[in-house]
């Protein structure tokens, strides 16, 4: 253990929620570890079980048990600091600069005291008549220091033993009556003790900005290393879908030139057994040819007639006039393109579930905010559901509500990192959904475009799905969705919206701009006569299978 105690620092013992070394550590199933009672602090102040560090969720809440081996290296570590506290402490005596007697003649002894009103400082020898004299035992007597003459005043040359608090100033009792006094006048002392404890305050304020700054180093370490490990699984992922997608092209390839190939081949076998059928009747007709040509040549009457009726029609025969060979490769292509397609299609699907099931861990439990609701709209009391009553109510005319749009907004807010939630919009006709920043417009019309602040897809006419973009993208959509799950992550830029369940991408808004707080948008439009009646509704969020 002490060959490996040399690389031990504080920063590895730190707990990232009260910034002190660990006190009974306990670690998360995610790996990360903190204060027995901090984390429990921490979960029992909060709706989520989350993880401070990685914002992983739990459902159930963990069982967590004092990680022994790291309190053992802990307390070791603090032993160690300890006796670098102790050594440190006995250096800085030793080292301690050593002040001389100003009286000794000749080799000079170590000074034990200095005197502000005599401006000397004394050996222990020397120092004897200040101790029993009772004139100089009135003398003020203090710890030996150089240059004393610094310490007084250079006006009056008296000692600098009170402090001015309004010129913030060391004087001396003549300036205090004379040139301070109407200041605020007090004792030296008591100045050192006030500036002594704020400068206390000052370092440990100090020493928590060093704290935090440590601890964003590891958060920010600790990213770099998700970084690689999420780059890593990418391309080991990459590298897998694209080699079966290769392999997948390869194999439609090599199929579409065998069944080019075996159409050929049927090809010219037909047009072998089309000629040879040929070869034979012109055989066939060539025999029926030279009889008929000798028969016609005879002079014996009787045998021409009675051989007239059976030559007289030529042999039977195929008609060939509708034969032909026309070899048919038309759409071979097309097909094999298409079977391909819908092999990229089902790879693509998978891709996008596996997707769904990784941003639905960074599912937060949003409620909707009644400060911004707009008049006409009614809140359920879990803060979970919204819909249009056609009623404007008479509420305060507050800086945060929606004057104009019939649109609420969550109370949860994102300025960094990632966040999911999900939103039921069965038997809608019309709804807005997404995410707009803090500073959108809640007094007059919005225009639903990234360039004014919200980023969301809507339906019109129960069918018709936009990404509301600049200019807006008509959705070409297989079903329609249920349930629409909303992805953010600040930091990439990117909204992306999905129907929950058939796994699939609706729509991405990337390559965005971020830069204030986002909070979750919500318009369930006006109720149409009670054709769009049906709430926008919050749902708990269930991994997809």
């Amino acid at each position: 253990m002490s060959a490996a105690s040399c690389l031990l620092s504080e920063d590895q013992f730190l707990c990232s929620i009260c910034l002190d070394v660990f006190t009974d550590p306990v670690s998360t199933p995610c790996g990360h570890n903190f204060c027995k009672n901090c984390i429990n602090e921490h979960w029992n102040s909060n709706d989520q079980y989350l993880c401070p560090l990685c914002n992983k969720v739990f459902y159930t809440r963990p069982e967590l048990l004092v990680n022994t081996f790291i309190s053992e290296i802990v307390s070791q570590f603090r032993q160690e600091v300890q006796q670098k506290a102790s050594s440190s402490s006995t250096e800085q005596q030793v080292a301690k600069p050593e002040v001389p007697c100003d009286v000794c003649t000749g080799t000079k002894l170590k000074a034990l005291k200095s005197c502000l009103v005599c401006l000397t400082s004394y050996c222990e020898t020397h120092l004897e008549p200040h101790l029993t004299k009772s004139g100089l035992k009135r003398h003020q007597l203090m710890d030996p220091v150089e240059n004393l003459e610094d310490r007084m005043c250079m006006k009056h040359d008296k000692p600098l033993e009170l402090f001015c608090k309004t010129d913030q100033t060391c004087v001396c009792m003549l300036c205090s009556v004379l040139d301070h006094k109407t200041h605020d006048v007090v004792p030296l002392k008591e100045e050192y003790e006030g500036k002594k404890a704020e400068l206390g305050k000052t370092e440990a304020e100090i020493q928590e900005m060093i704290q935090k700054r440590r601890l964003k180093i590891q958060e920010i370490k600790h990213s770099v290393d998700l970084s690689k490990e999420a780059a890593d699984r990418e391309k080991a992922e990459g590298v897998q879908v694209f080699t079966a997608l290769k392999e997948s092209v390869e194999r439609s390839l090599n199929e579409l030139i065998e069944t080019i190939e075996e159409k050929q081949r049927t090809t010219e076998k037909q047009t072998e057994d089309f000629i040879k059928k040929l070869e034979q009747e012109i055989s066939e007709l060539k025999t029926r040819s030279s009889e008929v040509e000798k028969l016609s040549h005879s002079e014996d009457h009787l045998h021409l007639l009675q051989n007239f009726l059976s030559l007289k029609a030529a042999p039977p025969t195929k008609d060939w006039t509708e034969v032909s060979v026309r070899p048919s490769y038309e759409r071979t292509v097309v097909k094999a393109v298409a079977q391909l397609e819908e092999t990229l299609s089902k790879q693509t699907n998978k891709l996008i579930e596996a997707e769904l099931k990784r941003v639905q861990q960074y599912a937060v439990n949003v409620t909707l905010d009644p400060d911004t609701a707009h008049p006409e709209l009614i809140l359920s009391a879990d803060g979970k559901q919204v819909n249009d009553s056609d009623v404007k109510k008479n509420l305060p005319d507050n800086p945060e509500r929606f004057s104009d749009c019939g649109c609420v907004l969550g109370k949860q807010s994102l300025s960094s990192g990632r966040f999911y939630f999900e939103v039921q919009v069965k038997e809608k006709t019309k709804w807005d959904l997404g995410v707009a920043r803090e500073s959108i417009n809640r007094k007059g019309q919005i225009i639903a475009r990234p360039q004014y602040g919200s980023w969301n897809i809507c339906v019109r006419n129960g069918n018709e799905y936009k990404g509301c973009n600049n200019p807006p993208l008509r959705l070409s959509l297989k079903s329609q969705p249920q349930k629409v799950g909303v992805f953010v992550d600040y930091e990439e830029g990117l909204v992306s919206f999905y129907d929950v369940d058939a796994a699939a991408l609706m729509y991405s808004f990337t390559g965005c701009s971020f830069n204030e707080k986002l909070y979750p948008y919500f318009s369930p439009c006006n109720n149409d006569g009670g054709k769009n009646s049906a709430p926008l509704i919050i749902c708990p969020v269930n991994q997809t299978v």
